[in-house]
This record gives C-alpha cells, structure tokens and sequence, in this order.
C-alpha cells in the first residue's frame, strides 16, 4: 500500500476565483474528513478581489490506539490521553511529507510558499505547525486551532527560519476537554521563546469552533493574504 508520502492526498479543491493567486490548504481533526471546514468558506467573508484555492486533504484511515485501534481518518496514532506522550513520531512525519507534496505541486501550479497558508483543527493543526514551521520557502501563514505543538524536542535542530517571521494564529477553547488548554498554552509559549509571532485567542467553549473564532480568522487571513 503506497504511504501518504508516495503521492498525492485525495482532497476537495474549491476556488473562489479562476486562476487563484492565493493557496488556503485545511487539514481537518481526527475521525472527520476534507468535507469538515468546507461550509465555512462563505463564513469568512474574505475579499472578493483575492481569488483563493482551498484545498481540504482526507487524512489517510488508519488505526487509532485510544480509540481501541478503530480505523479512522488520522494524520496520526494517538496512544495516549496526554497528547504530547508516547507521540507517533512516524505517523506524523508521514503526514508531514505528504502535505509538503501538496505545497510543492501549488507551487508547480503557479502558486508561491509566500501566497500558502496552512491550517488545521486539532490534528490537522499539529500537521500545519509540523510543516509550516520546517517548510523550508516562507509561507504566508498557519494557522493553528484547538491544537498543540507536535514533537517539540526536535523543533530546535529541524525549524526552518525561513518560517520564524511567518504569521502564527491560534485559536483554543477554554473548556477543551479533548486538547487541554494548558497544552495549547504551553506551545504558544514556547513558540513565543523561539522567536515565532503568535497571535493568541482564547474562547469560552470546548472541542469546536464559535462564531467570535471565525470572524478572527477572516481578519487575520485578510492581513496575511494580501
């Protein structure tokens, strides 16, 4: 069976314009799919002048340990409740090569590193900073909701600084009671120590998304667009 890194994500690819200039690509959380984040797109009233691509990637199906090894989509194995544990190192390796294939072919596609954003909810959030921060051409931002900082011992020798001026929003539930909020915290700051720019927002709900977050998003993804 070919791995994630041996070709291309089958994904959902929508544009709000012919000849996009601009590559918005959206990793979805554990169990769901590339249709997850698609209704959004008309929520984040973005200009109408900057014509965008959203690629949305379906994650691989794979078995996952804490859930007693059911197969699902997943970037990666989680095998244990403390999410920055026992990390599958590999898995999300895989899923890294896999998602800067897509960022090379937008590239081949006429679309620069510095028109790309990466986002991602929850797993798809640990893809976008496991790539973006070790991208080796500046991205145009990433994006990084109810999620955490993967493999963090090794962002030192591996980040690129490429990416260290890149523009990082994050955005996290108070009451998440999937992805602790004190995680999230403690990868902001240590993101913050390595010299990286985040912009930080914090909400009063659990694992999801609120209408506050999308109306942030479309503010900064109007900054880091145009």
């Amino acid at each position: 069976m070919p791995t994630p890194s041996s070709q291309q994500l089958p994904a959902i690819e929508l544009e709000t314009s012919v000849q996009p200039t601009h590559t918005i690509l959206w990793m979805h959380g554990l169990g769901a799919d590339g249709n997850d984040f698609v209704p959004i797109i008309h929520e984040l009233d973005l200009p109408p002048d900057t014509a965008i691509r959203f690629i949305f990637p379906h994650a691989p199906k794979q078995p996952v340990s804490i859930n007693q090894g059911l197969i699902m989509r997943a970037w990666y194995d989680i095998k244990n409740i403390n999410l920055n544990q026992y990390e599958d190192e590999a898995g999300i390796r895989s899923s890294q090569h896999a998602i800067t294939a897509m960022i090379e072919r937008e590239n081949q596609r006429g679309i620069p590193s510095t028109n790309i954003v990466l986002a991602g909810f929850s797993q798809g959030g640990v893809i976008a900073l496991q790539v973006g921060l070790r991208h080796p051409d500046k991205l145009g931002g990433i994006m990084v909701l109810s999620s955490y900082l993967p493999l963090a011992h090794t962002l030192t020798k591996e980040a690129h600084n490429a990416n260290t001026p890149t523009s990082i929003f994050m955005a996290h539930g108070s009451y998440d009671p999937i992805v602790p909020i004190h995680l999230a915290k403690t990868s902001r700051q240590q993101l913050l120590e390595a010299g990286y720019q985040v912009e930080w927002h914090e909400y009063p709900m659990e694992h999801s998304v609120c209408a506050e977050e999308l109306t942030d998003i479309s503010k900064w993804l109007r900054q880091v667009l145009r």
